[in-house]
């Protein structure tokens, strides 16, 4: 009679075997309600400086007060939201010198960043962000302002993120974050538009020839005419 060797191998396990573990990648409920919350705030449904209602935007969401407690924590870390003792959360509302201010320090951040990027960016990298860039027109032609703008903050992440500099893409990430609804807001004529479509498009050519000073120019520009656009709306 032949017995399996490892059924009388008291030192067997068959649990000890491996296991393929298959992750499933799905959006859970906090992740949705924070980006629900963090779009309303971009686009103005929550508007600056205003109490947000838990019970109502709940109600909104269809969701109860433990996951939107949760994500206005994440959107508070963010910057986007206060949580104000006493008074609940409140969307956080920017003064001009506030603006100014972290336009100036991304300025600088976005300098190095370029200059590193064309450096260390690979082809393919590059290539990557034209694809960005080629589905940011897209919407722009669909006149999608939300969707367009997300792409838009996808760029301007990943340009970042070629530095290769965790420290950089960290101060930069923080400052983009609490801009959302400032910087949403640059885009509020045509021409408005229009201008920082090309100033995008100017970014990606000079990101493709890998011309760092070139791409420094383009994005201090593209910020300082950012100021110009939404210096009114404050």
């Amino acid at each position: 009679m032949n017995l399996d060797q490892n059924a009388l191998d008291p030192q067997h396990d068959s649990s000890s075997q491996e296991t393929e573990v298959v992750r499933i990648d799905r959006p859970t409920l906090h992740n949705v309600v924070v980006s629900r919350i963090r779009d309303m705030i971009i686009e103005g449904q929550l508007a600056s400086g205003v109490r947000i209602h838990e019970g109502q935007v709940g109600q909104q969401l269809g969701v109860s007060r433990t996951p939107l407690r949760e994500a206005l924590k994440v959107l508070a870390m963010e910057g986007l939201v206060e949580l104000v003792p006493s008074r609940g959360a409140m969307v956080r509302k920017l003064t001009a010198k506030d603006v100014k201010d972290m336009l100036t320090v991304l300025s600088s951040l976005e300098e190095l960043a370029g200059q590193l990027a064309c450096q260390n960016g690979t082809d393919e990298q590059i290539q990557a962000i034209r694809g960005l860039h080629e589905e940011m027109l897209m919407f722009y032609a669909k006149r999608d302002r939300l969707q367009y703008f997300k792409c838009n903050q996808q760029i301007h992440t990943s340009i970042i993120a070629l530095s290769g500099n965790e420290s950089l893409m960290l101060l930069h990430g923080m400052l983009q974050a609490r801009m959302k609804r400032i910087r949403f807001l640059g885009h509020r004529t045509e021409e408005q538009w229009a201008a920082a479509v090309a100033d995008h498009e100017e970014m990606i050519q000079a990101l493709e020839a890998h011309d760092g000073n070139r791409l420094v120019s383009a994005l201090i520009e593209h910020l300082t005419r950012t100021w110009e656009r939404i210096k009114t709306a404050i």
